[in-house]
């Protein structure tokens, strides 16, 4: 019985010391983290801007603004341009719209302004109207447009 006792004791005074290869495993780790991210830190620029204001250079040239366009797509289908009333609201191909949409186009080109559409669509209008008010812009050649949902009805 007592060689068990004496072995139980040796086993428990057994001191392993300060082991250094787990450290150094740890500190690699470290070196090589950072060593990765050192690449991916990004270089702050700056960032040539202007801001709102008088212009320096023409004051005295006129400076066209551009055309602001709102098309309303109704819940039931109507078109509206400027709060009037085009085609009916089963009609896909949307002629008068597309029409009047080309003429305003053509008229700002002739100006040297820009047209910008906003597409307001009521919540419950059908994704299929809106686009074919799309194809409608798209046939007049007019890429600057914006959505908005719910038009004034939310506010």
């Amino acid at each position: 019985m007592s060689s068990k006792k004496e072995r139980k004791i040796e086993a428990d005074n057994v001191n392993l010391g300060f082991q250094i290869a787990p450290m150094i495993d740890v500190v690699f780790v470290i070196m090589l983290f950072f060593m990765v991210m050192a690449g991916a830190v990004k270089k702050e620029m700056e960032l040539k801007s202007q801001l709102p204001g008088m212009a320096p250079a023409s004051l005295d040239a006129p400076q066209e603004m551009p055309d602001e366009i709102i098309v309303g797509v109704e819940e039931a289908g109507y078109v509206t341009l400027n709060e009037e009333e085009f085609d009916s609201p089963t009609d896909k191909k949307l002629p008068n719209f597309t029409a009047t949409l080309m003429r305003l186009k053509q008229e700002a080109d002739n100006r040297n302004a820009k047209v910008i559409v906003t597409i307001e669509a009521e919540e419950q209008a059908t994704y299929e109207r809106v686009i074919d008010v799309l194809n409608a812009l798209t046939v007049a050649k007019v890429s600057n447009v914006t959505f908005s949902v719910g038009g004034d009805a939310g506010f």
